[in-house]
């Protein structure tokens, strides 16, 4: 039976996908709030030099710009608030089945896939990858947090040890400050993850400083089998 037909993919999503039969390894890269499922694919060209499956989806909530115009994200933000715990596992299920769905419909390694999430995005990276380490090969944690509601629910599992964590800050974010990401690399330290910390000057962005850092954390540390 055809792939497609076996899986109708449960989010909108972009994908790129590299020529031959595979399979091939895969990365995930889930975007922050008022975005949408083309922010992060391009990126794709030289992540693992274009040889790895991408796949962008879109997050489920409507975020309207006015004008008609509309960005998306993938649970409502609170100004200062506490994340809304409900609607954020509501994504997080969304997002799971997504990822089941890829596997089925495209010629993914299942023990290569990485998570990469930017923004809102790396919190729901978080989520998935502690959640469920043995289903991912890492996570990039890009300009984000590790919310103390995510870890008050989240297990301590064995397969947790050594799980590969990029976390990626601007000393110059002016929407989700670096001493955010400093708290979340201490409240990662129990659960035993294999941290790689990095600072980089500039704003909430992905400038080529960072993108060198993804590159070299992707090949040396989370694909570094394939």
């Amino acid at each position: 039976m055809p792939r497609d037909i076996l899986a109708r993919m449960s989010l909108l999503y972009t994908a790129h996908v590299p020529a031959g039969d595979g399979p091939f390894p895969a990365i995930i890269p889930i975007h922050g709030w008022g975005a949408n499922a083309h922010d992060l694919l391009g990126l794709a060209p030289a992540l693992h030099g274009g040889r790895a499956l991408v796949l962008c989806p879109q997050g489920p909530v409507a975020v309207p710009f006015g004008n008609g115009q509309y960005g998306y994200g993938w649970f409502p933000l609170r100004a200062g608030g506490p994340v809304d715990v409900e609607a954020f596992q509501r994504a997080a299920d969304a997002l799971r089945q997504f990822v089941d769905r890829s596997l089925q419909r495209y010629p993914i390694d299942p023990k290569q896939v990485v998570l990469a999430g930017f923004s809102q995005g790396g919190v729901m990276g978080y989520e998935l990858a502690l959640r469920e380490p043995s289903r991912f090969a890492g996570l990039a944690a890009l300009s984000t947090w590790f919310p103390q509601e995510l870890a008050e629910t989240l297990p301590k599992l064995p397969e947790q040890e050594g799980f590969p964590i990029l976390l990626i800050h601007g000393t110059r974010d002016d929407r989700i400050a670096v001493e955010k990401a400093r708290e979340s690399r201490e409240a990662l330290r129990p659960y035993g993850v294999n941290i790689t910390y990095r600072e980089v000057e500039m704003g909430h962005e992905i400038r080529p400083d960072a993108l060198r850092v993804v590159l070299q954390w992707l090949d040396g540390k989370a694909l570094k089998g394939e």
